[in-house]
């Protein structure tokens, strides 16, 4: 009765709001800015490297040669309830965490692990005790780090965070713009993993504090209340295909570094083995005339960082250099996500299968021969 209720209030009132707020919402969209998005991805790179005391991140020490590490992005915690897109993955979440915990592992969080556009804090909180404490058990080995992405901003923003965090995980840890993990070799040389959620650039979500304070409060809220979603699957394809481009081309640029972001839900892996072979998969194909799979294959060789807008003469020599976790909440109600462990980084998937969650190594390179793209 009381959901009817509700129902019938909020009927007249998206009515009466939807058009506008929809006309706005196009008027103020941008594609990525590519100055935007470089500056943003600099500014925080440097002042985690170059500040002794960053503002918004920090710089680890770690080798990913002996210590295994799972990144993850954008789980997208909810309700459990129709509008939470994570119900339904949530045991294959459960399972990763369980199994990388039992190695030892390091979890990384690339943000957008609570969905705060839709949901507020105390239904979160409320809903997502199982997932918290299986996190929590990364937190006690002092082996979790927490990024913040667009949806979840409230952790970088709110008042009361620390204490909502202390209450969720007994201990107000901290939240980051990004981290860097510096790997360093006997030569003195060194490579840095920077993660990030990879919203940067975002005039909307990584702007002014007032935009950002908009966006985590009333823009972000608004939309769902209202049901609007701007970003069609053409769209949003184009967009995140655009940005995906963006993060390649300016990881490229650096010097040592491994960019690692999540956000556009496209887990990409970025060797040229796997382009290479992408595109001797679709050649075989066409030959075959396997419509379906030429349609898979072209769809995957786009999203590919590769495809970037720089021509060939202005890329510099090639390094693995971007990798995107993709997401924890697939409408197959799978999750990927990036994994360091035995001396390879790989792309993993976890699905259930037969009614058991398992991991499923989608590509895989040895972290020497990695090396070697860079120094050699």
């Amino acid at each position: 009765m009381l959901e009817k209720l509700l129902a019938w209030i909020k009927a007249p009132i998206v009515y009466v709001l939807r058009k506008p707020i929809i006309w706005f919402s196009k008027k103020v969209s941008t594609s990525p800015d590519r100055e935007f998005v470089f500056k943003r991805l600099t500014e925080i790179y440097e002042d985690i490297t170059q500040n002794p005391n960053p503002a918004d991140g920090a710089l680890y020490h770690l080798d990913m040669r002996v210590n295994d590490f799972i990144i993850l992005s954008d789980v997208h915690k909810g309700n459990r309830k129709g509008r939470d897109e994570f119900r339904n993955a949530e045991k294959n979440y459960l399972a990763a965490l369980d199994y990388y915990n039992e190695k030892g592992a390091f979890y990384v969080n690339l943000g957008d692990s609570e969905e705060f556009w839709k949901f507020n804090i105390f239904s979160i909180m409320q809903h997502n005790k199982a997932t918290f404490e299986a996190e929590k058990k990364f937190i006690d080995r002092n082996a979790f780090f927490k990024i913040y992405g667009n949806h979840d901003l409230f952790w970088k923003i709110d008042p009361f965070s620390k204490m909502y965090l202390r209450e969720i995980y007994d201990k107000a840890i901290n939240i980051y713009g990004g981290i860097v993990v510096r790997v360093k070799y006997a030569n003195g040389e060194y490579i840095d993993v920077f993660c990030t959620h990879g919203h940067q650039g975002d005039k909307r979500s990584d702007g002014s504090k007032f935009s950002i304070w908009i966006v985590a409060y009333i823009w972000g809220p608004l939309q769902s209340f209202l049901d609007i979603n701007i970003n069609t699957p053409a769209v949003a394809k184009k967009e995140k295909t655009l940005h995906n481009k963006l993060m390649y081309e300016w990881s490229q640029q650096q010097k040592n570094l491994v960019l690692v972001t999540g956000h556009t839900h496209q887990p990409i892996f970025h060797s040229y083995s796997h382009i290479k072979v992408l595109k001797e998969q679709l050649a075989e194909a066409k030959i075959q005339g396997n419509q379906e799979l030429i349609h898979e294959l072209e769809n995957r060789i786009e999203r590919h960082p590769s495809q970037c807008t720089l021509g060939d003469a202005e890329l510099p020599k090639y390094r693995p250099t971007y990798f995107n976790a993709g997401c924890c909440c697939f409408s197959d109600d799978s999750i990927s996500g990036i994994e360091i462990a035995d001396g390879k980084v790989r792309l993993v998937r976890w699905a259930e299968i037969e009614g058991v969650s398992q991991k499923e190594v989608l590509e895989e390179l040895p972290l020497m021969e990695m090396y070697h793209m860079f120094f050699d």
